[in-house]
């Protein structure tokens, strides 16, 4: 179990990569803006939202590495990719060259959302799989926590604070990328390859306290009911590809990129000083990583649909009172503290949940494409919303924005409650099963969780 530990936080570290690169760019949001006299249109749509449009290219074509090239060697080359984007970033003199280096950063990000928690899920034991995956959003926060920090500490440094703030990331990115060079590759992903050897003496490494030539028979199993060129697409897959669609198009309709990467704009934008704002911003990033320790904690022993049971309700509440102190003007604390329980309600619901759930509920041979396809759900909608924010805040005001984003949490509770199926504790290969109603024992599996009591037992 301590090797299944130490490996997958070492590739969760890619989650503190991504958390430090979305954000990173706050802190310098303002400046660049005045400094190359940007209109409001451009700057978010080419030097804020460039980045994540690169996610969504990484999302998409991510799971093309990830399923040819495995899991690991995808991921060194995500850390090769954040360190090259750091240090361009960081020495650019026009928002062209500056907006070419976030692709490039952006590519990595994408992509580890794809290949970082398929990674983490084929080597976790069901019974904590949920808290070993979600160590990757972990990370995300803590890395959003420090890139808070950082820009805080850099702010006052001079003209060109904002080249440390972008260029200070390339130290972690070299480090993870030396790290990633210690784990094995996934057995699954093996498995999928025929190398079979390699698959068993990774099992081994795992536990070798378990009967691997089980474990393998049970993947093969599953594998056997594989048709030559199959898709995500085909009518088989469209009920966990609805799901995967679902969960990534309501984590971003929440607002949450847009408050991350405009924290400090919309704490201006209530009435507090700059000082004011980067200080408010550390500390959304104090408590998104305390309450996405806290689902960490909660993940496997109450599960993926009660966390976002309360993430969902937090989110209706939280959104409804920021848009209402927008619209009454309510001075003081009242913003900041509205959107510290927003923050919460994700860090213990879908930002928990979402990296999880994506990862457990395609088959093996296929989850590489199905996580792509998820993650590059959560980022065309994470690059078109955020690039809307300056305008929409400027023509139409901050309160009717976030009550778009509240009643969005409304039918997200919607979903949770009709459409989302509890996948604690159940292994990989019977979840693939369950979704594709494959007969289990000559008994048909549509009651999921009579089925789940049972495979848990």
């Amino acid at each position: 179990m301590k090797k299944i530990l130490l490996w997958s936080v070492t590739v969760a570290l890619a989650g503190f990569l991504f958390g430090f690169d979305t954000v990173v760019i706050s802190g310098a949001d303002q400046k660049l803006q005045s400094l190359w006299k940007s209109s409001d249109i451009y700057h978010g749509t080419v030097v804020m939202g460039m980045a994540l449009w690169g996610t969504v290219v990484g999302a998409i074509l991510g799971g093309i590495p990830t399923n040819r090239i495995g899991r690991k060697n995808t991921l060194i080359w995500i850390g090769l990719i954040y360190t090259v984007s750091a240090i361009g970033s960081a020495l650019a003199n026009d928002p062209v060259t500056f907006a070419i280096f976030r692709f490039l950063g952006g590519l990595g990000v994408g992509a580890s959302t794809v290949a970082a928690p398929a990674y983490i899920s084929e080597i976790a034991p069901a019974h904590n799989r949920g808290k070993l995956v979600s160590m990757y959003q972990f990370n995300i926060v803590f890395g959003i926590l420090v890139a808070f920090i950082s820009n805080f500490l850099l702010s006052n440094i001079g003209e060109d604070a904002w080249r440390w703030m972008m260029g200070v990331e390339a130290f972690p990115a070299a480090i993870y990328t030396l790290l990633m060079l210690t784990v094995p590759k996934s057995p699954r992903w093996l498995l999928t390859k025929s190398r079979t050897d390699q698959a068993r003496q990774v099992l081994n490494l795992i536990n070798p306290k378990e009967n691997v030539e089980i474990l393998i028979a049970k993947i093969r199993d599953e594998m056997d009911n594989v048709i030559a060129g199959e898709h995500i697409f085909m009518k088989k897959y469209h009920f966990p590809l609805l799901l995967a669609f679902l969960i990534a198009f309501f984590n971003q309709l929440s607002g949450i990129n847009a408050l991350l990467y405009y924290a400090p704009r919309i704490f201006s934008e209530a009435g507090l000083g700059e000082s004011s704002s980067l200080l408010n911003s550390m500390g959304i990033g104090i408590t998104m990583v305390l309450f996405t320790l806290l689902g960490v904690l909660l993940i496997d022993k109450v599960g993926r649909k009660k966390l976002m049971y309360i993430g969902s309700i937090g989110y209706i509440i939280s959104l409804a009172l920021v848009s209402c102190a927008f619209f009454f003007n309510w001075e003081g604390l009242w913003v900041p503290i509205f959107l510290f329980l927003f923050i919460a309600a994700h860090g213990v619901g879908q930002g928990t949940v979402i990296w999880v759930f994506i990862s457990e509920i395609f088959p093996n041979h296929l989850r590489g494409y199905g996580q792509a396809f998820g993650s590059s759900i959560h980022w065309i909608l994470a690059a078109i919303i955020p690039s809307l924010v300056p305008v929409l805040f400027t023509k139409i005001g901050a309160a009717p924005v976030f009550a778009f984003f509240a009643f969005m949490m409304l039918l997200q509770l919607f979903f949770v409650i009709f459409v989302m199926p509890e996948t604690k504790g159940v292994p990989l290969e019977e979840l693939g099963k369950r979704f594709l109603k494959i007969r289990d024992n000559n008994l048909e599996v549509t009651d999921f969780k009579n089925a789940q009591d049972k495979w848990i037992k």
